[in-house]
């Protein structure tokens, strides 16, 4: 082969690998250096040199003093060099060029932790999936996948990149499919505002498979950044949840009232009021009877991802439960007591045994869900007290309940059967 096919045989060779001449040149002139050592008189120190226009090849021996400087230089390329040189350099050439492929996948993907990449599934097991990223293959480990995610070969699958590990056999890409930066980079290619700038992502709250939580800012006061994450008719946040197999996402605006942001925070939950106590980080928030258990969510998820989402700690309670605070009593304390009337109003009163405070009818009515009571109905019953039948318009669910202190069934009897007839209503 004449020096000039060689060199195309070069050039042909690095634009199939995808790199420089100059590489294989110098991959080419150490891989003869070594021929050349393995010579009967080869010199102990040489260096080769290869001429990119003529592609002379010229071997150079040395002879170096006690502290590694150059005495004495000389040509000694041999004569059948050529020969040689093609037979020996053959496989060094291969394993430099292997490496320098190597290299340049791992310099490709160093620098894209935190990105997003879109791979084929190749295999998967127990322990971890393989993706099919064109040149390389990530690695997806069990840790990193989604609860009862069943990744098929053939399927493509999105994922965030966690790290690249520089590996003898090549970059090993560590994916994954549970980080929270995954929510973020599936909206960049769905929404062009995140893309562009405009709307920004401020805090990402996620339970991989089930729910994910987002708070989002818009720099420009023209734009709304919920409506631009969900898109027309929701088709944005819907490719979203399609790619993460149907994982619900709830968006809220950021702000940065903070007393707001959980209120937003707690959706789709309404909240009435929340008190900070900035010492302990802790958020209290207030909310109507019939919003608890939606606040709370399913196994506490709501209350938790809004807990992350906004940084404080969380403490739901209803109307019901805040009154039964701020009046002192507990459930407990009112397991004894009796019902008694004031004779001049007819109003009824519950007193606790302990002699704690006194509670009115319709303060117990109210306070039913702290005391264990269902809710009260709306017909009058009459209940018998010692000073005698007294209609006092007691609710029927109230007297006859059975709770804290109520007067036993067989004292509630209807007002016609226990009121002399001139006091029967």
């Amino acid at each position: 082969m004449s020096s000039f096919e060689m060199m195309e045989a070069l050039q042909a060779l690095a634009i199939d690998k995808g790199i420089t001449v100059d590489t294989l040149l110098d991959a080419l002139a150490n891989a003869l250096v070594s021929a050349y050592k393995r010579m009967p008189g080869a010199a102990e120190e040489a260096y080769v040199t290869i001429d990119a226009e003529s592609f002379e090849i010229r071997v150079y021996g040395q002879e170096l003093d006690e502290d590694g400087n150059v005495v004495r230089e000389w040509d000694d390329t041999p004569d059948d060099f050529g020969r040689i040189a093609a037979q020996t350099a053959k496989q060094v050439m291969t394993q430099r060029i292997r490496e320098a492929e190597r290299e340049m996948k791992y310099e490709e993907y160093a620098g894209r932790e935190g990105d997003i990449v879109t791979g084929i599934i190749q295999q998967t097991d127990s322990r971890f999936t393989l993706l099919d990223l064109g040149k390389v293959e990530a690695l997806l480990p069990q840790a990193e996948q989604v609860p009862y995610e069943r990744p098929e070969p053939g399927n493509r699958l999105k994922a965030y990149i966690v790290e690249v590990r520089r590996n003898p056999r090549g970059p090993q890409i560590v994916v994954s499919r549970t980080h929270p930066g995954l929510i973020k980079r599936l909206f960049e290619l769905e929404v062009p505002e995140i893309a562009d700038g405009i709307v920004e992502f401020k805090a990402v709250a996620r339970e991989p498979g089930h729910r994910t939580k987002i708070a989002v800012w818009s720099n420009d006061h023209n734009v709304d950044p919920v409506g631009a994450c969900v898109g027309a008719r929701g088709a944005r946040v819907r490719m979203v949840v399609n790619e993460l197999r149907g994982e619900k996402i709830d968006i809220v605006p950021y702000t940065d009232d903070v007393q707001e942001f959980v209120m937003k925070a707690l959706s789709p939950a309404k909240v009435k009021e929340v008190r900070l106590d900035h010492e302990t980080g802790t958020a209290e928030v207030i909310v109507p009877d019939y919003q608890l258990s939606l606040s709370i969510g399913k196994e506490g998820q709501n209350a938790r991802l809004a807990a992350r989402l906004t940084g404080w700690r969380v403490d739901i309670k209803s109307e019901s439960q805040l009154a039964e605070e701020e009046a002192g009593y507990e459930g407990e304390e009112w397991a004894e007591g009796e019902w008694i009337t004031d004779p001049d109003s007819g109003e009824l009163t519950w007193r606790p045994a302990e002699g704690g405070p006194a509670v009115t009818a319709e303060e117990w009515r109210q306070g039913g869900d702290v005391l264990a009571e269902p809710a009260p109905a709306a017909e009058a019953a009459t209940v018998v007290l010692d000073s005698g039948p007294t209609d006092v318009g007691v609710p029927a669910a109230t007297a006859t309940a059975g709770g804290p202190g109520a007067p036993a069934a067989s004292d509630v009897v209807a007002a016609e059967a226990t009121a002399p007839p001139e006091e029967a209503s």
